[in-house]
């Protein structure tokens, strides 16, 4: 004999069919997603630049769209993210994902998952052309540094290293720069990817001391606790490099930069 459901035995079936139904969007991981939006810088030359009508061109752009068509989205938006704004807009849900120089700290690693690295950068140090005295991060001393709102490389150098620099804020790095063309600092101090990117587009006013200090381990921000986008954004990105278009997007942007650039997989942090 056929038995028939009753209507309230027959809605948890249908909340469950619906489910089913539905993508990685809607649930607690990113992977598989049909749509993702990425979080990237919209005022770094070579790594996040906003354009005309919307459009966001740079490495993290390209690596950022490479990384989520191969977590599965057929549909890949950009929304600018500052350094301030990166972890709030992860926790509400206004970005997926986040490339936008992101160091992987400590203190950052309790408040979002980290995929990644995508790139090891080294921090280094932006003075005017002309400058001659500052040579290594000891020669910050007593110098006019800017500090990037959000960024921890101030920190590296202050805290980190015991050097005494002014510490002169801005708002980003683009106002560091124009801080620094204009003469109101007289160093900027970043990853080395960031720079080069700036002194792409400043060469004839601005040259990077190549004294690396530190490492800049910039990752992919995801939702805290999503272990499963976290494990894919990984495979996505040996993938990168191993077919050649991570090699291919850091030439690009940076081949004239006179950067030694690193074109191999980097050591990834563990997903947790």
């Amino acid at each position: 004999m056929r038995s028939a459901l009753s209507p309230i035995a027959a809605v948890p079936l249908l909340a469950l069919a619906l489910a089913g139904c539905g993508t990685a969007a809607g649930s607690d991981t990113i992977a598989g997603a049909d749509a993702l939006v990425v979080g990237v810088k919209a005022d770094q030359p070579g790594l996040g630049l906003a354009g005309p009508g919307g459009t966001f061109r740079g490495f993290e752009v390209e690596a950022g769209r490479y990384i989520a068509r191969r977590l599965g989205a057929s549909r890949v938006d950009f929304k600018a993210v500052t350094s301030d704004d990166r972890e709030r807009l992860l926790g509400d849900g206004t970005v997926d994902l986040v490339l936008a120089s992101y160091s992987i700290t400590a203190d950052r690693s309790t408040r979002v998952t980290f995929g990644g690295p995508y790139y090891v950068a080294h921090q280094d140090i932006m003075v005017r052309r002309g400058e001659t005295r500052i040579r290594t991060a000891r020669d910050l001393a007593g110098r006019r540094m800017c500090q990037a709102a959000g960024s921890v490389s101030t920190q590296r150098v202050v805290g980190g290293l015991g050097v005494r620099a002014r510490l002169v804020p801005a708002p980003s790095y683009s106002a560091c720069v124009a801080m620094l063309l204009d003469g109101r600092v007289d160093a900027v101090s970043t990853g080395d990817l960031v720079l080069a990117g700036f002194a792409a587009d400043h060469g004839a006013a601005v040259r990077i001391v190549n004294a690396p200090f530190t490492e800049e381990r910039y990752g992919v921000g995801l939702r805290r606790g999503d272990v499963d986008g976290c494990e894919a954004v990984n495979k996505a990105i040996t993938r990168m490099y191993q077919d050649g278009t991570a090699a291919r997007l850091l030439r690009t942007w940076f081949g004239s930069s006179g950067l030694r650039l690193t074109e191999s997989v980097p050591e990834f942090e563990g997903c947790s």
